[in-house]
């Protein structure tokens, strides 16, 4: 009721102008109320203009021009014609990655842009922004301690949503990043883990399941004991099989669990969880933050006799449970950010050097338990 996470109160904590994007579908004066009322709302929140969108025509776009004129201060800064097609198509979760798109959609956009808003107008706004209040803490501290390691990330058109904070606080922690494709590489890189995101396995999962040697590449890393680290879309693919439009295909096999893409929503919000078993990411009772965003569902979970994390907010795997682990391979329907689970990517640098070590001495992995904070 407050507020708190809203976009306004970020503009009102760093002092930032805003230029309001109104959806103007079958709005006419009334979207002079709608932005005095934004106005007025709070004061505090300073807005500068508006960009009216998705305007039907001339008659529709002077209308709405002259009620904003007339009856506030707020200066109109572009009036966008509704678009016939989408140039950035969208499904079931969202936005198509870029890797599926066959030309640039951003530049198209760009001219479109130029020629219905005053584009120089918007800049001196963002230009007018002062420095943010403060010094800026930087976003990791503490330097890497002991040797390098090699952090495989699986990244390509099926997997393909990542924080970059991540992979920036991996770095920060000791790793090189090697990506790699789960659809055209053959195998998993010469690495001493792997990291697998969130994205779209369902859409790709003909490929995924043609390339048999990845697949078995994945699998025998995580019963060699190499650490991985899989969210929503990595728990997809290291699942037994995934079902999708009626056909069932062939994932890596590493949980005895088939996930389903269903038509609506199956987990869609904020996470926090209590960690509940030992495992290689994160020490036990420690509190944990994220999100989930997932149209599958694991449909046999009753193969799963344990879980890693005691969902206290959102869905997971099971209403109140998330993660599965086998050997050090950790997965489950979170999303993580580093920044909000600051022990994370220490800690899976150290599982990785551990792996390491024990490869170098021709010893097998071994099974990698955080017992206290690290």
């Amino acid at each position: 009721m407050e507020g708190s996470c809203s976009s306004a109160e970020l503009a009102k904590l760093i002092r930032c102008p805003v230029i309001v994007v109104a959806d103007c579908t079958k709005v006419t004066r009334t979207m002079a109320a709608i932005i005095l009322g934004l106005t007025a709302f709070d004061p505090q929140v300073d807005i500068r203009g508006v960009i009216l969108n998705r305007t039907a025509g001339c008659r529709h776009q002077n209308i709405l021009r002259d009620s904003i004129e007339k009856y506030t201060d707020v200066k109109v800064l572009g009036i966008l014609p509704k678009l016939q097609e989408n140039p950035i198509p969208e499904r079931h979760m969202g936005l198509i990655s870029d890797a599926e798109h066959s030309h640039d959609p951003f530049s198209e956009i760009a001219r479109w842009m130029h020629s219905n808003a005053d584009v120089e107008a918007c800049l001196e706004v963002a230009r007018s922004a002062p420095d943010v209040p403060g010094a800026i803490a930087p976003l990791y501290t503490g330097a890497a301690t002991g040797g390098p390691v090699r952090v495989g990330v699986a990244r390509d058109a099926a997997l393909w949503f990542y924080y970059q904070e991540n992979f920036e606080a991996l770095r920060n922690a000791g790793a090189e990043l090697v990506e790699f494709s789960l659809l055209a590489d053959s195998a998993v890189p010469d690495v001493d883990a792997v990291y697998m995101g969130g994205g779209f396995p369902e859409t790709l999962a003909q490929g995924l399941a043609a390339n048999a040697s990845m697949r078995s590449s994945i699998r025998d890393s995580v019963l060699s004991g190499m650490p991985v680290y899989a969210e929503c879309g990595g728990l997809m693919y290291l699942s037994r099989e995934l079902q999708y439009d009626g056909v069932s295909y062939p994932m890596a096999g590493v949980f005895p669990l088939t996930t389903k893409v269903f038509a609506k929503p199956q987990g869609h919000g904020y996470m926090s969880s209590v960690v509940t078993a030992s495992n290689p990411f994160y020490a036990p009772q420690t509190r944990l933050t994220g999100h989930e965003f997932h149209y599958s569902r694991c449909v046999d979970i009753e193969n799963i006799d344990s879980f890693v994390f005691k969902v206290e907010r959102g869905q997971g795997m099971l209403k109140g449970h998330d993660g599965v682990l086998v050997r050090n391979c950790l997965a489950g329907y979170t999303h993580m950010h580093a920044l909000g689970n600051p022990l994370w990517a220490q800690n899976f640098v150290n599982a990785a050097r551990v792996f390491r070590t024990a490869r170098a001495s021709g010893s097998p992995g071994p099974d990698i338990r955080l017992e206290k904070s690290t």
